[in-house]
C-alpha cells in the first residue's frame, strides 16, 4: 500500500504511478582486476552480449530476424513502446538505468564493486534475464580485460537481502511507484532542510531547442523531466497528455559550475568505439517553489537527458 502524496496537483501523482523496483549489487573480484573508468558501460555493454550469446537464433541479424518482436534482449535491453508518445521518433532505450559512480581502475584481489540496476514497468518481470546475464558476465569477464567476478549479494532498497547463497527469494523483490520515492524524499527534505542546489553526478546530455546544453538551464532541465515522465507513463500504458498539458513554476539559476564530459565506449552491436558527452556540475537556485519540488526529486530517480541506460543523467536535490 501506498498513500497519496500531498500534493494539490492530483495529475502529477498519477503520472508517477509508474512500477520501479531499484537493485543493489555488490560484486567481487577473487583476483586483481583492471576495469575500465566507465563501469556502466562495461557492465551494459557485457550484460547485452551475455543475453545475446544465451538467447540469439538468427545469428545477430536483427535488421532481419524473424523473431523480433519474442527477441529476450530487445525486451530486456532495448525494450520497446507498445505505443510512443509522437515527439519520438528514434528508438530511445527506457526500461531500466544502470548506476556505478565508482571511477577507480585497479581492484585489487577481493575487492568489491557497488552498482545499482533500477527496472521500470515490464522489464520488472525479467529479473531472472538480467540476473542470469550478470552471473554469465562474471564467468565470462568484466571489460577488455575480462576481469572475473562474483556477485556478493542483490538488496533491495530497504538492504534486505534477495539472493541467499543459490536462492532468490522473491518476496523480497519489492516493486513501488515513483510517487513512493517522491513521497520519500520530501520527507527527508522536511527533516534535513532544503539548500536549493541541484548536483549533477553523471553527464547531462541533454538536446533543447535543437541545441545540446553547454550549461545548465532550468527550462531544459523541467522539460527533460516532463518528458522522461510521460516517456514512461506510455511505456507503463498510460496514455495521457501529461508532457504538453502538466505546467509548473522553472525555478531560477543564481549561480552554477559546469565541467564538459567526454567518455569513450565500445559497441559490441557495432563493433566500433564512440563517445558519450555532456555536462557534469551543479546549480544552484534561487528558491524551489513547492509546486516543482516533486517533478524534480522524481527525475532524480528516472534519469534524464540522453544515454540514461548508461547512467547519464542523474542529480540529486539538496
Amino acid at each position: 500500500m501506498h498513500t497519496k502524496m500531498n500534493l494539490s496537483d492530483s495529475c502529477l501523482y498519477e503520472a508517477l504511478q509508474i512500477r520501479y523496483v531499484k537493485l543493489h549489487f555488490t560484486i567481487l573480484f577473487p583476483e586483481a582486476s583492471s576495469l575500465p573508468v566507465n563501469k556502466v558501460s562495461a557492465l551494459r555493454g557485457g550484460m547485452g552480449e551475455m543475453l545475446l550469446r544465451a538467447n540469439c537464433v538468427r545469428d545477430r541479424q536483427c535488421e532481419i530476424c524473424d523473431f523480433e518482436t519474442e527477441c529476450i534482449v530487445h525486451r530486456t535491453m532495448y525494450s520497446k513502446f507498445e505505443k510512443k508518445p509522437a515527439y519520438i521518433t528514434n528508438h530511445e532505450s527506457i526500461g531500466y538505468v544502470l548506476e556505478c559512480e565508482n571511477y577507480r581502475t585497479d581492484f585489487p584481489a577481493g575487492s568489491t564493486l557497488d552498482f545499482n540496476l533500477i527496472l521500470f514497468g515490464k522489464t520488472i518481470v525479467y529479473l531472472n534475464q538480467y540476473l542470469q546475464a550478470l552471473y554469465a558476465l562474471g564467468m565470462n569477464g568484466l571489460g577488455a580485460e575480462h576481469a572475473i567476478f562474483q556477485i556478493l549479494s542483490m538488496t533491495n532498497t530497504r538492504k534486505q537481502d534477495i539472493i541467499i547463497g543459490s536462492n532468490v527469494y522473491m518476496k523480497k523483490y519489492v516493486v513501488q511507484h515513483i510517487s513512493d520515492y517522491v513521497e520519500y524524499r520530501m520527507t527527508q527534505l522536511k527533516k534535513y532542510g532544503l539548500k536549493g542546489r541541484l548536483v549533477f553526478k553523471t553527464p547531462l546530455c541533454l538536446k533543447y531547442q535543437n541545441e545540446f546544453l553547454q550549461e545548465f538551464q532550468m527550462d531544459a532541465i523541467i522539460n527533460a523531466i516532463k518528458r522522461r515522465i510521460h516517456m514512461l507513463d506510455f511505456f507503463e500504458g498510460m496514455e495521457n497528455d501529461f508532457y504538453h498539458g502538466y505546467q509548473v513554476s522553472v525555478p531560477e539559476i543564481r549561480a552554477q559550475e559546469h565541467r564538459f564530459v567526454k567518455i569513450k565506449r565500445y559497441s559490441s552491436r557495432k563493433d566500433s568505439h564512440m563517445f558519450l558527452k555532456g555536462i557534469e556540475g551543479f546549480a544552484e537556485l534561487t528558491e524551489i517553489p513547492m509546486e516543482t519540488l516533486p517533478l524534480l526529486l522524481a527525475g532524480e530517480l528516472i534519469h534524464i537527458g540522453k544515454n540514461t541506460s548508461f547512467g547519464f543523467g542523474r542529480y540529486q536535490v539538496w
